[in-house]
């Protein structure tokens, strides 16, 4: 069955980082409540600054240090503001995919000595399971010509690609590793390809 996707409301929400309108969706796909948050007018508009964010509780709620999930979520909505253009589309798939109990049932498998990809695989899940159908078809919503991908995820960019979406280029956003984090962020490097710690001399 194909997905049906609505907007159902639009209001403006005021945030620390800025004037966005908060686009709600409902769709037929999984149900679930996926959020965009749009600057100005992206209608018909090229290369439009979009970040995929997934939902992390523990990152973006309660300010967790073992990931880097809250830090871009601010990150990616201070960059949209300060170009006055953007979308930031909030996808309600916790832990790459796999909810947030397997997610902390992942953490305790990572403080036994694992990292966060055989955590997955021993769960019996995929490394990543996340999935950017709902994302597209909200971009399609917006009538977003083409997008510059906030992401340093490369499977992010194919995916959207496939789905339709015109990606024209990558704004990468890496913040500074903390001790919790490390060994996450090189796991992600290493084994998942990300873009991350390419350069050697960034301080900040």
């Amino acid at each position: 069955m194909k997905a049906k996707l609505e907007n159902v409301v639009k209001t403006p929400l005021p945030t620390k980082h800025g004037e966005f309108i908060l686009h709600y969706y409902s769709n037929t796909l999984d149900h679930k409540e996926h959020i965009a948050l749009v600057k100005g007018d992206v209608r018909d508009q090229e290369k439009v600054p979009v970040r995929i964010h997934s939902e992390c509780f523990t990152g973006d709620v309660l300010g967790s240090l073992r990931c880097d999930c809250g830090e871009q979520l601010d990150m990616a909505l201070n960059l949209i503001n300060q170009k006055g253009l953007g979308v930031l589309i909030y996808l309600r798939q916790e832990g790459r995919g796999i909810g947030l109990l397997k997610k902390l049932q992942a953490y305790n498998l990572q403080d036994q000595g694992m990292d966060t990809v055989d955590a997955n695989l021993h769960l019996g899940y995929q490394a990543d399971e996340r999935e950017y159908t709902i994302a597209a078809l909200m971009l399609k919503d917006l009538n977003v010509k083409s997008i510059s991908l906030i992401t340093n995820n490369p499977e992010k960019i194919d995916g959207l690609t496939e789905l339709g979406i015109n990606v024209v280029e990558r704004i990468p956003i890496e913040v500074k590793a903390n001790p919790v984090n490390l060994g996450y962020l090189k796991t992600k490097a290493n084994k998942m390809a990300h873009w991350l710690f390419q350069n050697p001399t960034k301080t900040d």
